[in-house]
């Protein structure tokens, strides 16, 4: 089974202190990595996915940072991972760029992998950062 990485968890964690701490302006990003104690060598290799897929926008020099560019309800954790994981298939033949497998005709589990992927594609994309923010 694949693993939801550090970087996915992170970008998940940016995106909700961005939203918790969204007054309009940018948020230095010094600040995002001191309130989620994240270091700034990890946020420089994350952020730059993100804001060359438009999930989140930025500014640099003074009064520079980060800042969503869409409402919190807006961002699903489907697509957040999707583009921080690689894709979510959880065996390299369901993955968007595979190419087709020799064995894909007589394969006993592929039906089972393809319910699997289905089953945490639909979970993922069924939460937003807007349901994240909320304290169970």
């Amino acid at each position: 089974m694949k693993l939801v990485s550090t970087r996915g968890r992170y970008a998940l964690r940016v995106l909700i202190d961005l939203a918790e701490h969204n007054e309009g302006n940018y948020i230095p990003m010094k600040e995002i990595a001191a309130r989620q104690g994240i270091s700034l060598k990890y946020l420089e290799q994350i952020m730059p996915v993100l804001m060359k897929n438009k999930v989140i926008e930025g500014a640099s020099g003074k009064g520079g940072g980060y800042r969503l560019n869409r409402p919190p309800e807006k961002y699903v954790v489907g697509e957040i991972l999707s583009l921080t994981e690689g894709g979510l298939a959880p065996v390299a033949c369901l993955e968007c760029d595979a190419e087709k497998c020799e064995r894909i005709d007589d394969c006993r589990t592929i039906g089972m992998w393809k319910k699997y992927k289905d089953l945490t594609t639909d979970f993922f994309n069924g939460i937003t950062i807007a349901d994240l923010m909320k304290k169970e």
